[in-house]
């Protein structure tokens, strides 16, 4: 069965089906678990609980009722500190909806709803939605159940986008600035860390661009850059087998000194010493960012 993470032991989860692009799934929740890359998205609800989820190295510790939405190539691991039931979990494919087809939400846009666990005002309501979705992905496959599946899902992303007051945020000129510069840096970033590349293809000044970029997030353009560059670099120590100078090499870094650099520089250790963490199984080290004054 394919693995819906990434990693180099096998893990009882799985991808949803072909015929329809959604399925339920058993998350692989054990202490001293691999962090993988996900390979699609993950919807999961904590139904009794805790839930220890970290995802992108950061730590939530997820009581009943919490919803977390985990995106593709998010790096991500779980544990239960206590006794619980496993989490429902949903997984959907990354572009099974297209951009124009749930007003005003993308699924595919990695800074869209749930960036952060959500607590629903109703989680009884959840859990049905979970179970039927659940259970209709587990029926017999066909044009019509692959349809009410997907007005399932459409439904149930659509609520927690109401939920998350994130989501509205971009009326003004710089959240459009910024916005069109967020989509093109995930498509250049293992190319250029310029910011001046990044406002020439938008076609407005380095200084707009940063001036957006500190509005929306409080950090300057060329941090934002470096931040998902560094991002990106964390995710591959931490859960795959290449080497240090392979994933400097695929994001853009000629020489493995550069890349040791700049990774010290962004998250105060060497990548080898980063990847330690993973490797002996000690606690994932969660490097802050650098001050915007940096």
């Amino acid at each position: 069965m394919p693995a819906l993470i990434h990693h180099t032991e096998p893990a009882p989860t799985c991808l949803p089906p072909d015929w329809s692009g959604i399925g339920g799934c058993v998350l692989p929740v054990a202490a001293g678990a691999a962090t993988g890359l996900l390979r699609c998205h993950a919807l999961v609800l904590t139904t009794i609980g805790p839930l220890l989820a970290e995802i992108d190295f950061a730590e939530h510790l997820c009581g009943p009722g919490t919803l977390l939405w985990i995106r593709p190539g998010q790096a991500a691991r779980f544990a239960r500190p206590g006794d619980g039931d496993d989490p429902l979990t949903i997984v959907f494919r990354p572009g099974l909806f297209g951009t124009e087809e749930l007003p005003g939400l993308s699924p595919d846009d990695p800074s869209g709803p749930a960036r952060q666990p959500l607590t629903p005002p109703g989680p009884a309501v959840f859990r049905d939605v979970f179970a039927h979705l659940a259970a209709d992905a587990a029926g017999p496959p066909g044009p019509v159940a692959a349809a009410l599946l997907r007005h399932e899902l459409a439904a149930l992303l659509l609520r927690i986008a109401t939920l998350d007051p994130g989501s509205e945020l971009r009326a003004h000129i710089e959240s459009r600035t910024f916005e069109r510069f967020r989509r093109r840096l995930e498509e250049r970033y293992p190319h250029t860390r310029r910011v001046e590349d990044y406002a020439a293809e938008l076609g407005c000044s380095v200084r707009t661009l940063t001036r957006a970029s500190l509005a929306l997030t409080g950090r300057t353009a060329k941090q934002v850059v470096d931040d998902r560059v560094a991002l990106q670099a964390r995710r591959m120590l931490a859960a795959t087998s290449m080497s240090v100078a392979e994933v400097g090499r695929g994001l853009g870094f000629g020489e493995p000194t550069n890349f040791g650099r700049f990774f010290h520089r962004e998250t105060g250790l060497s990548p080898g010493q980063f990847r330690g963490r993973f490797v002996t199984g000690q606690p994932a080290a969660i490097p802050g960012q650098r001050s915007p004054a940096d």
